[in-house]
C-alpha cells in the first residue's frame, strides 16, 4: 500500500508526466471511435459517455452546484451554449466522422483549433489578429487542405470532405467556438461547471440518440460497447480532466497547453496498434504546415491574443488554470 501510495505521490507532483496522460487518454477517445465505428453508433456514444461521466462526477459535483446554482441560472445562456458546443455537439461529431475517416486524420484536424479560435475571438469580440497570426491561420488551414485532399491539394477530386473528414472539421469549429465562449463563464467552482455541462450535454443528446435508437441502431449490449462507453466516460471524460488541470496549476497554462500537441504523435502510436492504420505523406506535409502555423501565430502575442490555451484553459496564471476545464475530446 505505502508503495502505491508513493508513486501515486510522484504522480502528482510530475507536470509532465501527468499532461502526457492527459493527451494519450484524449488520443485514445479518437481510437476508440474509429475501433467501434461499425458497430456502436455515434450519438448513443455520445449520449451514454456523458450519462456515465455525470453519473460518476454528480456526487462530487452535486454540493458545489447547489451552492452555485442561482450564478448558473443568471449565465443559463453561456451554460447553455457552452455545454451545447463542448459536450453534446463536439465529441458526436467526432464519433461521426471517424466512422469514415482515420484516427490519425481526426487527429490532425485538432491541430487547428487554436488559430480557428482567432477567427472566433475577431467575429465575438472584435479583437483584431495581428498579421503573424493570419500567417499562422492560412498556413494551418492550407496543412489542413492538404490533409483533406489526401496529399493533392490541386485535385478536387480527391477531396475528402463529402466523408467523416467534413464532420471532423464541424466539431473542430464547434469546440472552437466552446474555447472562446468560456471567456464568458459564469464564475462557479468548476466541479460545478463541469457537471452542469455534462448533464446538459447528456439532455440534450437524449432526443437524438433516442431517434437513432428507434432507427434501428440502439447501443448494443455487448462487452466491446460496454467498454468503449466505460473508457470514453471514465478516461477522456474524467481521468483527463484531473490529470490536465493539476498538470496546469503546477507548470502554468501556457506551457501545459503545448503539451496537447502530443495528441497526433500519441494517436499516431494507437492507431497503429489497434486499428492497423498507417502514417502516409500527406499526413507528415499537413503536420508539418499545421505546426509551422501555429509556432508563427505564437511568436507574438499582443492584443490579437484569446488569452486561451489551445485547450481554452487561460494563460494568465495558476489560478484561472484551477478554474476552468480544459477540452472534453
Amino acid at each position: 500500500m505505502r508503495r502505491v501510495q508513493t508513486v501515486f505521490a510522484r504522480l502528482y507532483r510530475s507536470p509532465a508526466l501527468l499532461l502526457c496522460l492527459a493527451a494519450a487518454g484524449w488520443s485514445g477517445n479518437f481510437v476508440v471511435g474509429r475501433l467501434t465505428h461499425g458497430t456502436v453508433p455515434p450519438v448513443n456514444l455520445a449520449f451514454f459517455r456523458w450519462l456515465a461521466a455525470t453519473a460518476v462526477i454528480l456526487p462530487f459535483g452535486l454540493p458545489r452546484l447547489r451552492r452555485d446554482l442561482p450564478v448558473l441560472r443568471q449565465c443559463k445562456g453561456t451554460v447553455l451554449l457552452l455545454a451545447a458546443t463542448g459536450v453534446a455537439a463536439y465529441n458526436t461529431l467526432i464519433y461521426a466522422g471517424l466512422r469514415s475517416t482515420t484516427a490519425i486524420s481526426a487527429l490532425l484536424m485538432q491541430s487547428i483549433m487554436p488559430v480557428l479560435i482567432l477567427v472566433f475571438v475577431f467575429l465575438l469580440f472584435r479583437e483584431r489578429p495581428q498579421r503573424l497570426q493570419l500567417l499562422g491561420l492560412a498556413l494551418s488551414l492550407a496543412g489542413v487542405w492538404v490533409v483533406v485532399t489526401q496529399g493533392h491539394p490541386f485535385d478536387a477530386g480527391t477531396l475528402a470532405l463529402g466523408g467523416g473528414v467534413g464532420w471532423i472539421l464541424l466539431a473542430v469549429v464547434s469546440y472552437a467556438l466552446y474555447t472562446t465562449l468560456l471567456r464568458r463563464r459564469p464564475t462557479v467552482h468548476p466541479l460545478s461547471l463541469l457537471t452542469s455541462t455534462f448533464a446538459l450535454g447528456a439532455v440534450m443528446l437524449a432526443p437524438f440518440a433516442a431517434a437513432e435508437a428507434a432507427a434501428g441502431h440502439p447501443l448494443p449490449l455487448t462487452a466491446g460497447s460496454v467498454a468503449a462507453v466505460g473508457y470514453v466516460a471514465l478516461i477522456p471524460s474524467l481521468l483527463c480532466y484531473f490529470c490536465y488541470n493539476r498538470g496546469a496549476e503546477l507548470l502554468g497554462a501556457a506551457r501545459a497547453g503545448q503539451f496537447l500537441h502530443l495528441m497526433p504523435v500519441f494517436g499516431a502510436v494507437l492507431a497503429f496498434l489497434f486499428l492497423d492504420e498507417r502514417i502516409r505523406g500527406f499526413h507528415l506535409a499537413g503536420a508539418g504546415l499545421i505546426g509551422a502555423g501555429l509556432v508563427i501565430a505564437a511568436l507574438r502575442r499582443g492584443s490579437g491574443d484569446t488569452g486561451a490555451g489551445p485547450e481554452g484553459v487561460p494563460e494568465t496564471g495558476v489560478e484561472d488554470a484551477r478554474r476552468l476545464p480544459p477540452r472534453s475530446a
